[in-house]
């Protein structure tokens, strides 16, 4: 029998059956890879056609059309920033002119406002109306700080002074000239505490060193909710969409980094640590950036640092 089994004609077939196997073998390898790669060119395909999509919800998430509330006693602050020289009414009713502008105006010439709202819109006005009472207001972040002590008698020198245009007084005369947002030690402590931890992606400092419009107007923010008794966290919270307001494709970034590196969506990030140095610094955002390319669909062009 054994014989039989290894005669010429059953190795012959048993070449055939092998070399068959094989050819099969390869063919069944060749389409399988074929597949995977038109699955993957599939994926690419759909992600490429889906990126707008993806852009706007993230926008959606990160900058919503509805804005960002935060309940702030107004009171007399547009009044006293007005009669302090921060701004000059004239120069701002030339400079906003559409109906909604004129509506906002009222936050420098009534009494009763109570809630800020900033939003796609406005965003331009609350930058500048913020920055305004972050460069006239007595705070120690300015007169303490890197500003107020090693560049004292060249104050005027920033984009943050020297680039303020819409008030009576040029920006180094206005520098922490009045007191408009009165604090205690401990509330002065609470806002340098969070100015040293919030960046902005239009350089390097933070707003401890506020050189930059955006800088003195989140000041300007953690002033007036330090005196309304407000936590770091919520502080933090709130200078985190105010930044977003301004600087959308930066954050919309950094919301696609935070969701496909961490898997963590937007609203799930730490506030703090996307203020950080590490994220929101001009530097941080970059070498975030390298990371992630340029998302299909986003709009190109920031914010300015000039009224």
């Amino acid at each position: 029998m054994m014989r039989n089994f290894f005669s010429a004609k059953n190795m012959v077939m048993l070449v055939w059956i092998g070399a068959a196997f094989a050819v099969g073998y390869i063919v069944n390898y060749y389409n399988l890879f074929n597949i995977n790669e038109r699955i993957g060119l599939e994926k690419e395909v759909l992600s490429s056609a889906n990126s707008q999509t993806t852009v706007n919800d993230l926008m959606a998430l990160v900058a919503p059309h509805e804005g960002y509330t935060v309940k702030i006693s107004w009171g007399d602050t547009g009044k006293e920033l007005v009669s302090a020289g921060g701004i000059d009414l004239q120069k701002y009713t030339q400079n906003y002119t559409s109906e909604k502008d004129k509506q906002l105006l009222a936050y420098l010439t009534e009494s009763n406002m109570d809630t800020i709202t900033i939003n796609r819109e406005n965003a331009y006005f609350w930058v500048n109306t913020l920055w305004a009472l972050g460069l006239t207001d007595q705070s120690n972040v300015l007169t303490d700080g890197v500003m107020g002590t090693e560049y004292k008698n060249d104050v005027g020198g920033f984009a943050s002074t020297g680039g303020w245009t819409l008030g009576v007084k040029p920006g180094k005369d206005l520098f922490a000239s009045s007191e408009i947002i009165p604090l205690t030690s401990e509330q002065e402590e609470q806002v340098m505490r969070v100015a040293e931890n919030v960046y902005r992606p239009c350089c390097g400092n933070s707003v401890a060193f506020p050189d930059c419009n955006h800088g003195m107007a989140i000041l300007g923010l953690l002033s007036l909710m330090a005196r309304d008794g407000y936590s770091d966290e919520e502080m933090y919270e709130a200078a985190l969409a105010f930044n977003s307001y301004w600087f959308t494709s930066t954050y919309v970034d950094l919301a696609y980094y935070f969701q496909t590196k961490e898997n963590t969506s937007w609203g799930k990030v730490d506030p703090k640590r996307a203020l950080s140095a590490d994220f929101s610094s001009a530097m941080g955002y970059q070498k975030i950036k390298q990371q992630i390319g340029t998302i299909p669909g986003t709009q190109t062009g920031g914010a300015s640092c000039g009224a």
